[in-house]
C-alpha cells in the first residue's frame, strides 16, 4: 500500500512545472463574470425564487470545504497547490483519496454555488466550456507532468482514484 505522500528530496526538485494555459481560478472567474454582465442583459432564472440561495449557499459551503481540505493536504505534504509552481509530491490522503483533483471540484462547486445564489442559467450553460479548458489547458498538462517526474507511482494513483469523482 502507498503511503499516503510520496516526497522528492530538496535537492531532487525539479525546477519544472506543468505548463498550465491559465491559473485555474481564472478560468472560472472570467466565465463567471461573463455570466454576470449576461444575466444583467438577459435575466434567465435557472430555479424558483425561494430555493436560489439555499442551493447557492450549500454549493458555496460544500465546494469551500472541499478546497480548503485539499489545500490543507498539501500544504502538509509541504507542496504547492498552485499548478505554476513545481510539484514535490505526490499526496493520496485527505480528499486526494476520492479525487486527484479536489481543488477544481471545490472550484466547480464554488461557480455552481455562484451561479444558484445569483439564480441565472448563464454559469451553467458556460460550465461545459470551463470543464474543457479545465480538462486540456490544465489537467490534461498535470497529468503528464506528475508522470514524468513520479512515474509508476503517479500511474498507479491515477488507476486508483478517478480523475473528478
Amino acid at each position: 500500500m502507498c503511503s499516503p505522500v510520496t516526497v522528492i528530496p530538496s535537492g531532487e526538485i525539479p525546477n519544472s512545472t506543468a505548463g498550465v494555459i491559465a491559473p485555474p481560478p481564472l478560468i472560472y472567474l472570467v466565465p463567471l463574470i461573463g455570466a454576470s454582465f449576461l444575466r444583467h442583459w438577459y435575466p434567465v432564472a435557472i430555479v424558483a425564487p425561494r430555493a436560489a440561495a439555499p442551493l447557492g449557499i450549500a454549493c458555496l459551503v460544500l465546494g469551500l470545504a472541499i478546497h480548503l481540505s485539499a489545500a490543507l493536504t498539501l500544504r502538509r505534504a509541504k507542496t504547492s497547490p498552485k499548478p505554476w509552481r513545481p510539484t514535490t509530491a505526490v499526496v493520496t490522503a485527505g480528499p486526494y483519496r476520492f479525487t486527484r483533483n479536489p481543488i477544481y471540484v471545490g472550484f466547480s462547486l464554488i461557480y455552481i454555488g455562484v451561479g444558484f445564489w445569483a439564480n441565472t442559467v448563464w454559469p451553467f450553460l458556460l460550465l461545459p466550456l470551463i470543464l474543457l479548458v479545465m480538462q486540456f489547458g490544465v489537467i490534461a498538462r498535470e497529468e503528464v507532468y506528475l508522470q514524468r517526474i513520479f512515474g509508476d507511482e503517479y500511474l498507479e494513483y491515477k488507476r486508483r482514484v478517478r480523475r473528478w469523482l
